[in-house]
């Protein structure tokens, strides 16, 4: 055959060897039809027809069989992952012993027929009616032999049509259709097996057949759940209601704008407009360096005419030292740094943790190479001794010259966390850490939401079980005769040294013994799956944190990217593209994908550049638009139409109040000394206080980004109004002393009226209005003096919304 024929062949869509060119394998027809007949020589199978009902029905859900205590006697494996126990309790007697749960001579007096069928009492109520196809195909699979699973089959993926519902208001209610394609390319039909959820039954519900009504205008999910799989579909009804099709993707300037406009033009909602110059400046200042604008970096700013100049302002506070400061915090976050979680040394080590982060976030150091030089981060050098590496950790506690801890080229504090000591535990922090994943269910039971089951999660622990902190064995007898050589008190030959005892010696410049983070031997080797996305081969000396960051910075990687560039975006708008931002599940999928999808293999593309991740998310439209809502779009809280008010954060609070109160003369001081800097060099010794438990800093004790709560609450009002630190910071403000000083020499005073200005410009970074200028000097000529005056007036300034949000 020549070539020419070869060509005509697949240009009319036949194979050479076998079906047409993009042939699919032919699908099953759905088990409603196909058992819808009492009689049927089909035997269904127990992983991909049994299970699954159980499911649908609800048979093993955690309120029924799928509880740890099980129900009337039966108890099965939590959402069906299980076969094997399940089968086994299935075929087993019932609990009173006097009834097989399966006959399989008389398939109709099985007690899991009679009771889901409401023959006899159950407990759960009527299932399935009588001669309904859930019937036959429970009696089909008993009289066939109520075989098992001996080997459990692969689902490949779930596929759902249509794949997007776009509903108006005189739609008619949709029904969903469900493939499950196994990775021998089986595809059958799995719509009546399937569970469905809805994300919001504000907008939409679903009913068990997958028949979605509208309720309402707006945009969610429905998700599909059937064996290992879960797959989402989006569902929107536009909010316009005349219909009219927006075209404000044609304006868009950015990426960003163009993904977020193209949702908006669906959905008819029209997007906000520009936020002024005066939010944007203290918008970008408090988000990208945790830190108000001068007075005169406002006016600065406000008199700049030129285009640029926003752009301009975005490099500027990137290159502050400040900004490294205040994400150093946000890392710290997200890597779990807990002064009572150290085993060594709690606030001091979380101290180092800190500033060893600030150093790489002031480097630029790329995001992969600072988490790698965490997680395969090691206490001593390759060829450093014992002896070496306890000079090296004491000298940086000493009270004279201490050595400067920022400076290692690795940080090994992660691994050194109480919460790191077991390997559930270390799996668990782990995938929260960097893979913004919540493993906690899967530890007992397959994960409801994801694919995980719990062997994947006992796989993916192993990798953590050869991680030690403690003394080599080694070294134990020089570890004893250093303690002994300084007095100091240690817990077992093994065991911690007493904190304090610790802390004394290193500070007198004294050597003492430490524990240090190794590697210890496997037994034999092993071949231990990484969440279902790669399978490494760990050998007894090797590392297996090499393996785990090798497939974590894989540019095909699942969750690492995109976990952080989620992150990111959240702290630029409090609510992730994914949110919560911690749950990368497929029941939680993002509310743009094209926007994650670009965001994160751009970020990779410029070799994971945190300033060009900051850059692009905050020089977007969808960034600097204004909080005041367009004439439809003041509901919408997830499509970044406009920007949604958020509470400063507990450390800028705690800054905010100190920088407004300073004096010219020490504001930049104030500023800039990142050692008194709550957002700064502080921040690991407030933790813990009064006033950043009030505000919702995170003690960083539990794998969940939630800890930090930037809710608004009564308590925090009360506390500017009344807590003794925002009294004693206004009795000792140094720009109300700097006023009264020049009032009472013979300098010239500065105008009442300027004042005023200037109290707005520190507190609020803006000038007031003719309206608010009027009723502040109003209130100040009934005071004895215009300090007075103006300290009420600082007082009700940080008491308003406006300076208490970032808007």
């Amino acid at each position: 055959m020549n070539r020419t024929c070869m060509w005509l062949l697949g240009y009319l869509g036949v194979a050479l060897l076998g079906a047409p060119l993009g042939y699919a394998a032919e699908i099953q027809l759905p088990a409603n039809q196909r058992f819808a007949a009492e009689k049927t020589s089909e035997t269904p199978d127990f992983q991909r027809h049994v299970v699954p009902l159980l499911g649908r029905l609800g048979c093993n859900s955690r309120s029924c069989h799928g509880s740890f205590q099980g129900r009337g006697g039966l108890r099965l494996s939590l959402f069906g992952y299980d076969f094997k126990m399940d089968h086994s309790a299935l075929t087993s007697k019932s609990s009173n012993g006097n009834q097989n749960r399966i006959d399989r001579d008389k398939p109709d007096q099985s007690l899991i027929i009679q009771k889901p069928s409401f023959q006899i009492d159950h407990e759960g109520g009527e299932r399935f009616r009588v001669d309904s196809w859930e019937h036959h195909l429970f009696r089909r699979w008993i009289e066939s032999g109520a075989r098992g699973v001996d080997q459990p089959r692969e689902l490949s993926h779930l596929e759902i049509e249509p794949s997007e519902v776009v509903f108006d208001r005189r739609s008619a209610p949709v029904q969903l259709k469900v493939i499950a394609v196994w990775n021998n390319d089986d595809r059958e039909d799995v719509t009546p097996l399937c569970r469905f959820r809805t994300n919001n039954d504000a907008i939409v519900t679903v009913d068990d057949n997958g028949v979605l009504t509208s309720t309402g205008r707006g945009d969610t999910h429905v998700i599909a759940f059937y064996d290992n799989g879960v797959r989402a579909v989006p569902v929107m009804r536009p909010i316009s209601s005349d219909g009219t099709p927006q075209q404000q993707e044609k304006s868009a300037t950015t990426p960003i704008d163009r993904f977020i406009l193209a949702k908006l033009d669906k959905l008819g909602i029209t997007a906000s407009k520009l936020c002024t110059d005066a939010e944007f400046l203290r918008r970008a200042s408090i988000d990208i360096t945790g830190t108000l604008p001068t007075p005169q970096e406002v006016d600065d700013f406000l008199s700049d005419n030129s285009p640029e100049k926003r752009t301009r302002k975005i490099e500027e506070l990137l290159d502050r030292t400040a900004y490294a400061a205040w994400w150093a915090n946000k890392l710290c976050d997200f890597t779990g740094c807990n002064p009572s979680q150290q085993a060594e040394l709690g606030q001091e080590t979380s101290v180092q943790w800190y500033m060893w982060i600030y150093a790489r976030l002031q480097d630029n150091l790329p995001y992969d190479e600072l988490v790698g030089r965490i997680v395969l981060s090691t206490s001593r050098g390759e060829s450093q001794t014992y002896n070496d590496y306890a000079r090296q950790m004491s000298s940086y506690f000493r009270d004279e010259n201490p050595d400067d801890f920022s400076q290692r080229p690795t940080m090994p504090h992660y691994w050194t966390r109480r919460s790191m000591e077991e390997p559930e535990q270390a799996a668990q922090a782990f995938a929260h850490n960097f893979l913004g994943i919540r493993l906690q269910c899967a530890q007992c039971h397959k994960h409801p939401f994801a694919p995980w089951t719990q062997h994947d999660f006992q796989e993916f622990s192993r990798f953590f079980e050869s991680i030690e902190f403690g003394v080599r064995p080694e070294e134990r007898e020089t570890y004893q005769q250093m303690a002994r050589k300084v007095g100091l008190n240690v817990r077992g030959d093994n065991g911690s040294p007493i904190r304090n005892d610790v802390l004394r010696h290193a500070k007198e410049g004294r050597t003492i013994p430490w524990r240090e983070l190794y590697i210890s031997e496997r037994t034999e080797p092993e071949s231990l799956s990484l969440l279902r996305s790669g399978q490494v081969q760990l050998g007894p000396n090797n590392d297996p944190r090499e393996p785990i960051m090798e497939w974590m910075t894989a540019p095909d990687n699942p969750w690492f990217a995109r976990a952080f560039v989620n992150r990111v975006w959240a702290g630029y708008f409090h609510k992730g593209i994914i949110d919560p931002p911690d749950d990368l599940t497929p029941a939680n999928p993002p509310s743009h994908p094209k926007l994650l999808d670009w965001l994160t293999s751009e970020f990779i593309h410029h070799d994971y550049d945190m300033r060009w991740l900051h850059r692009e998310i905050v020089s977007s439209e969808a960034y600097q638009r204004s909080w005041n809502p367009s004439e439809n779009n003041h509901h919408d809280r997830h499509n970044f139409s406009r920007m949604i008010p958020r509470r400063l954060p507990a450390e800028v609070v705690y800054d905010s109040i100190k920088q407004t109160l300073a004096s010219d003369e020490n504001l930049d001081e104030v500023r800039n000394d990142l050692t008194r800097r709550a957002i700064g060099h502080l921040s690991m010794r407030l933790a813990g206080t009064y006033a950043m438990q009030v505000f919702g800093k995170p003690d960083r004790a539990v794998n969940c980004d939630c800890e930090r709560d930037n809710q608004p609450t009564l308590l925090q009002s009360v506390f500017l109004q009344n807590d003794p630190l925002v009294e004693q910071r206004l009795d000792n403000s140094d720009w109300l002393v700097e006023i009264a000083e020049r009032e009472s020499s013979n300098s010239t005073p500065v105008s009442t009226q300027e004042l005023v200005r200037q109290a707005w410009m520190r507190a609020l970074n803006r000038p007031p209005t003719n309206a608010e200028t009027k009723r502040a000097l109003k209130h100040i000529q009934t005071t004895g003096a215009v300090t007075e005056g103006l300290r009420d007036l600082l007082w009700a300034l940080i008491n308003t919304k406006e300076f208490v949000l970032i808007h």
